[in-house]
């Protein structure tokens, strides 16, 4: 065997302790038989999903005074006079619906007591109208209720919305890097704050629903003592059929929310525009819509199970619920016959009964929504008072619009999860006026330097200071003002032209002309704007009527604009023109190197293009997070080190021929 040949056996992995068989002739592409749902994992944003179904009949009662106080309190906080029109309206209403019912009695007592005989109806009308007007002022309190609700609602979801952005956007980064982070915020975006709105209008409704079945409670005592018991007996069927019919309707919305993340994996690939060319020149569209068929059949199968079971725990509910609307109605026709109860206090027994049986329905109802949904305000509100625990340092110390020199002195920093340090032990000083390169393999701790240079991360050993004052005395967002970050992978954001360029100094809507000029015009943005329809005004982004969608080159010119337009002291490019032609690349590395728009800034390029760095003053070469070389290109090549062994390799890349032998030198 040759020696070559021998060389690539050594590369190739060692086998198996048991040899990988061949593939069947056929496999499933989802889930064939038992539960569609159970090859899906939870999602982040539907762990609360069905919590009420879960929860006992206690949990749920016992949870409600809390969160009702934590509703009122948001609330209170919102609007206050909005708030206590809405309370005293709902327990005026209240009382108007137990005054009702009294006075609905009243009239029955005067039509029936000796037959209804035109003068009992004429004397009944005065009762009538106390009926009529009891009605009306309910109505007038609820219409109350109503506007009070529309106007509190909004502001706390206003404040809750704003409060929540505030706190994240402006928490750490190591913290918006934390993939649980990640997941708890965007379950709060998308379902606490809409729960918050809606729960303020169940909690209401929860209220209306319990204070009428006090109101019916007292109305019947007035009655008869001996009515409660019935009450019971007819309303506590109704609130278990209820119960069982609400998390049955629970359960069904959980697995139906499962079942269509699982088929939805197949449509989202249909119509996403980044899989459509593979998709068709592989011809792969008639093999996904086959297993989208066979799955939303399957699914039309679940749900019609699921509306079968719901229909069949209704009858049964109801069937309870008729049993003991029967047996109430038999003890109350009991006492009539008995003489213990007047015919008249009868009849508004039973209109009583009715009431307070469509109020516990309401009761078991709302309590359910607003339990589950409560979990996802309580998770917004976690999430807002973590954010406060995670927000940057404030000091009075303020980062100087000028700075000198900037000191790195054995700086170690290590991700969260990692066992090996990005940075270890890392030390050097950049002056003003002064351009250096970071340069290495990736993952050797070149864009974690640059970070802490920011002020994104903080160093967990050693300092940086800015002209001998460490950057931990200082306040976080003074800091990161004084910084510019052009990234390899820049925002894109959905504004105008205009607004691209000045985000960077924290308006969208204001502008140095001049300024924005000459940033444009140094990265070679002015091209790319003046080709727009409306150049400065044009929206970049084809979510806009007239929006423009540019190229990635296009956005990297947009983004070194960006940078250069903040003018900060300290200038951070992180493969800034990864994405530009030769040309545009050229241009800019001539603007940013060798033009200096600011004499006094210090410029820091990370680049795996070797050929960018060669004008920079100084080239810091990286390798397993410490700092192995450092000097001009002349001094770094002198030497024979990695840095000459890497540019060596990649020059030869553009002579014919002498890539191999280049690879094979720096292998040695």
């Amino acid at each position: 065997m040759s020696e070559s040949t021998d060389a690539a056996a050594d590369t190739i992995p060692a086998p198996r302790s048991a040899p990988l068989p061949l593939p069947p002739t056929t496999v499933p592409a989802g889930p064939e038989d038992g539960d569609v749902t159970d090859a899906m994992e939870e999602a982040y944003w539907s762990v609360h999903d069905g919590a009420a179904a879960s929860a006992t009949v206690r949990q749920v009662l016992a949870r409600l005074p809390r969160i009702t106080a934590l509703i009122g309190r948001l609330a209170w906080q919102a609007d206050r006079a909005s708030t206590l029109t809405a309370v005293v309206c709902q327990l005026a209403s209240a009382a108007m619906a137990a005054f009702g019912l009294i006075a609905s009695v009243g009239v029955l007592q005067h039509l029936f007591a000796q037959g209804p005989t035109p003068d009992r109806v004429r004397a009944a009308i005065p009762q009538i109208l106390l009926v009529a007007g009891f009605l009306a002022a309910r109505a007038l309190l609820e219409a109350a209720v109503s506007v009070a609700q529309a106007r509190v609602t909004p502001k706390i979801r206003t404040a809750l919305e704003c409060e929540f952005l505030s706190l994240t956007a402006h928490v750490r980064l190591e913290a918006v890097e934390d993939a649980d982070w990640h997941d708890e915020v965007h379950r709060a975006n998308d379902r606490g704050l809409f729960y918050a709105r809606m729960i303020v209008g169940q909690v209401v409704s929860l209220a209306s629903a319990a204070l009428g079945l006090v109101g019916t409670a007292g109305v019947l005592s007035v009655l008869h003592p001996a009515l409660l018991p019935l009450l019971l007996l007819s309303v506590l069927p109704v609130g278990a059929a209820a119960v069982h019919s609400a998390r049955a309707r629970f359960h069904s919305f959980k697995r139906w929310n499962a079942l269509q993340r699982r088929v939805r994996v197949f449509s989202w690939l249909l119509l996403d525009v980044d899989a459509a060319a593979e998709l068709r020149s592989d011809t792969a569209q008639g093999a996904l819509l086959d297993e989208h068929r066979r799955l939303t059949v399957r699914i039309a199968d679940e749900d019609t199970r699921l509306g079968v079971n719901s229909a069949l725990i209704n009858l049964a509910g109801r069937a309870v619920g008729g049993v003991g609307t029967g047996i109430t109605y038999t003890a109350l026709a009991a006492m009539l016959i008995a003489g213990w109860l007047p015919l008249a206090a009868g009849a508004g027994a039973v209109l009583a009964i009715q009431s307070g049986r469509s109020s516990l329905t309401q009761l078991i109802e709302f309590a359910h929504l607003v339990y589950e949904h409560a979990l996802w305000v309580d998770d917004l509100l976690a999430v807002q008072e973590r954010s406060r625990r995670l927000l940057p340092r404030t000091a009075n110390v303020r980062a100087p619009e000028k700075v000198k020199e900037i000191a790195v002195k054995d700086v170690y920093f290590t991700y969260p999860g990692k066992d090996t340090p990005a940075l270890d032990g890392v030390s050097f000083t950049l002056r003003a006026g002064e351009t250096v390169a970071f340069v290495g393999l990736n993952g050797s701790g070149k864009s974690t330097c640059a970070k802490v240079l920011a002020g994104l991360y903080e160093p967990q050993q050693g300092s940086v200071s800015w002209d001998g004052i460490d950057v931990r005395e200082m306040d976080a967002k003074s800091v990161h003002q004084q910084v510019a970050c052009v990234l390899q992978d820049p925002v894109r954001f959905p504004f105008s032209a205009l607004s691209n360029i000045t985000a960077g100094t924290g308006t969208l809507t204001e502008a140095e002309p001049q300024r924005v000029m000459t940033a444009a015009r140094a990265a070679g943005a002015d091209g790319v704007i003046a080709a727009l329809p409306a150049q400065w005004k044009t929206l970049l982004s084809k979510r806009f009527k007239g929006g423009q969608q540019l190229s990635g080159g296009q956005w990297a010119k947009i983004a070194v604009a960006r940078g250069l337009y903040k003018a900060a002291p300290l200038l951070l490019l992180d493969e800034p023109t990864a994405s530009m032609d030769p040309p545009s690349e050229h241009a800019v590395y001539e603007a940013v190197l060798r033009g200096r728009l600011r004499t006094d800034q210090i410029t820091v390029l990370i680049s795996h293009r070797l050929a960018s760095v060669v004008d920079c003053d100084r080239i810091l070469v990286f390798d397993s997070g410490r700092i192995v070389e450092s000097g001009s290109h002349d001094e770094l090549m002198a030497t024979g080190g990695d840095y000459a062994a890497m540019f060596t390799l990649q020059a030869s890349g553009y002579q014919p021929g002498a890539a191999s032998a280049a690879a094979e030198e720096a292998g040695r």
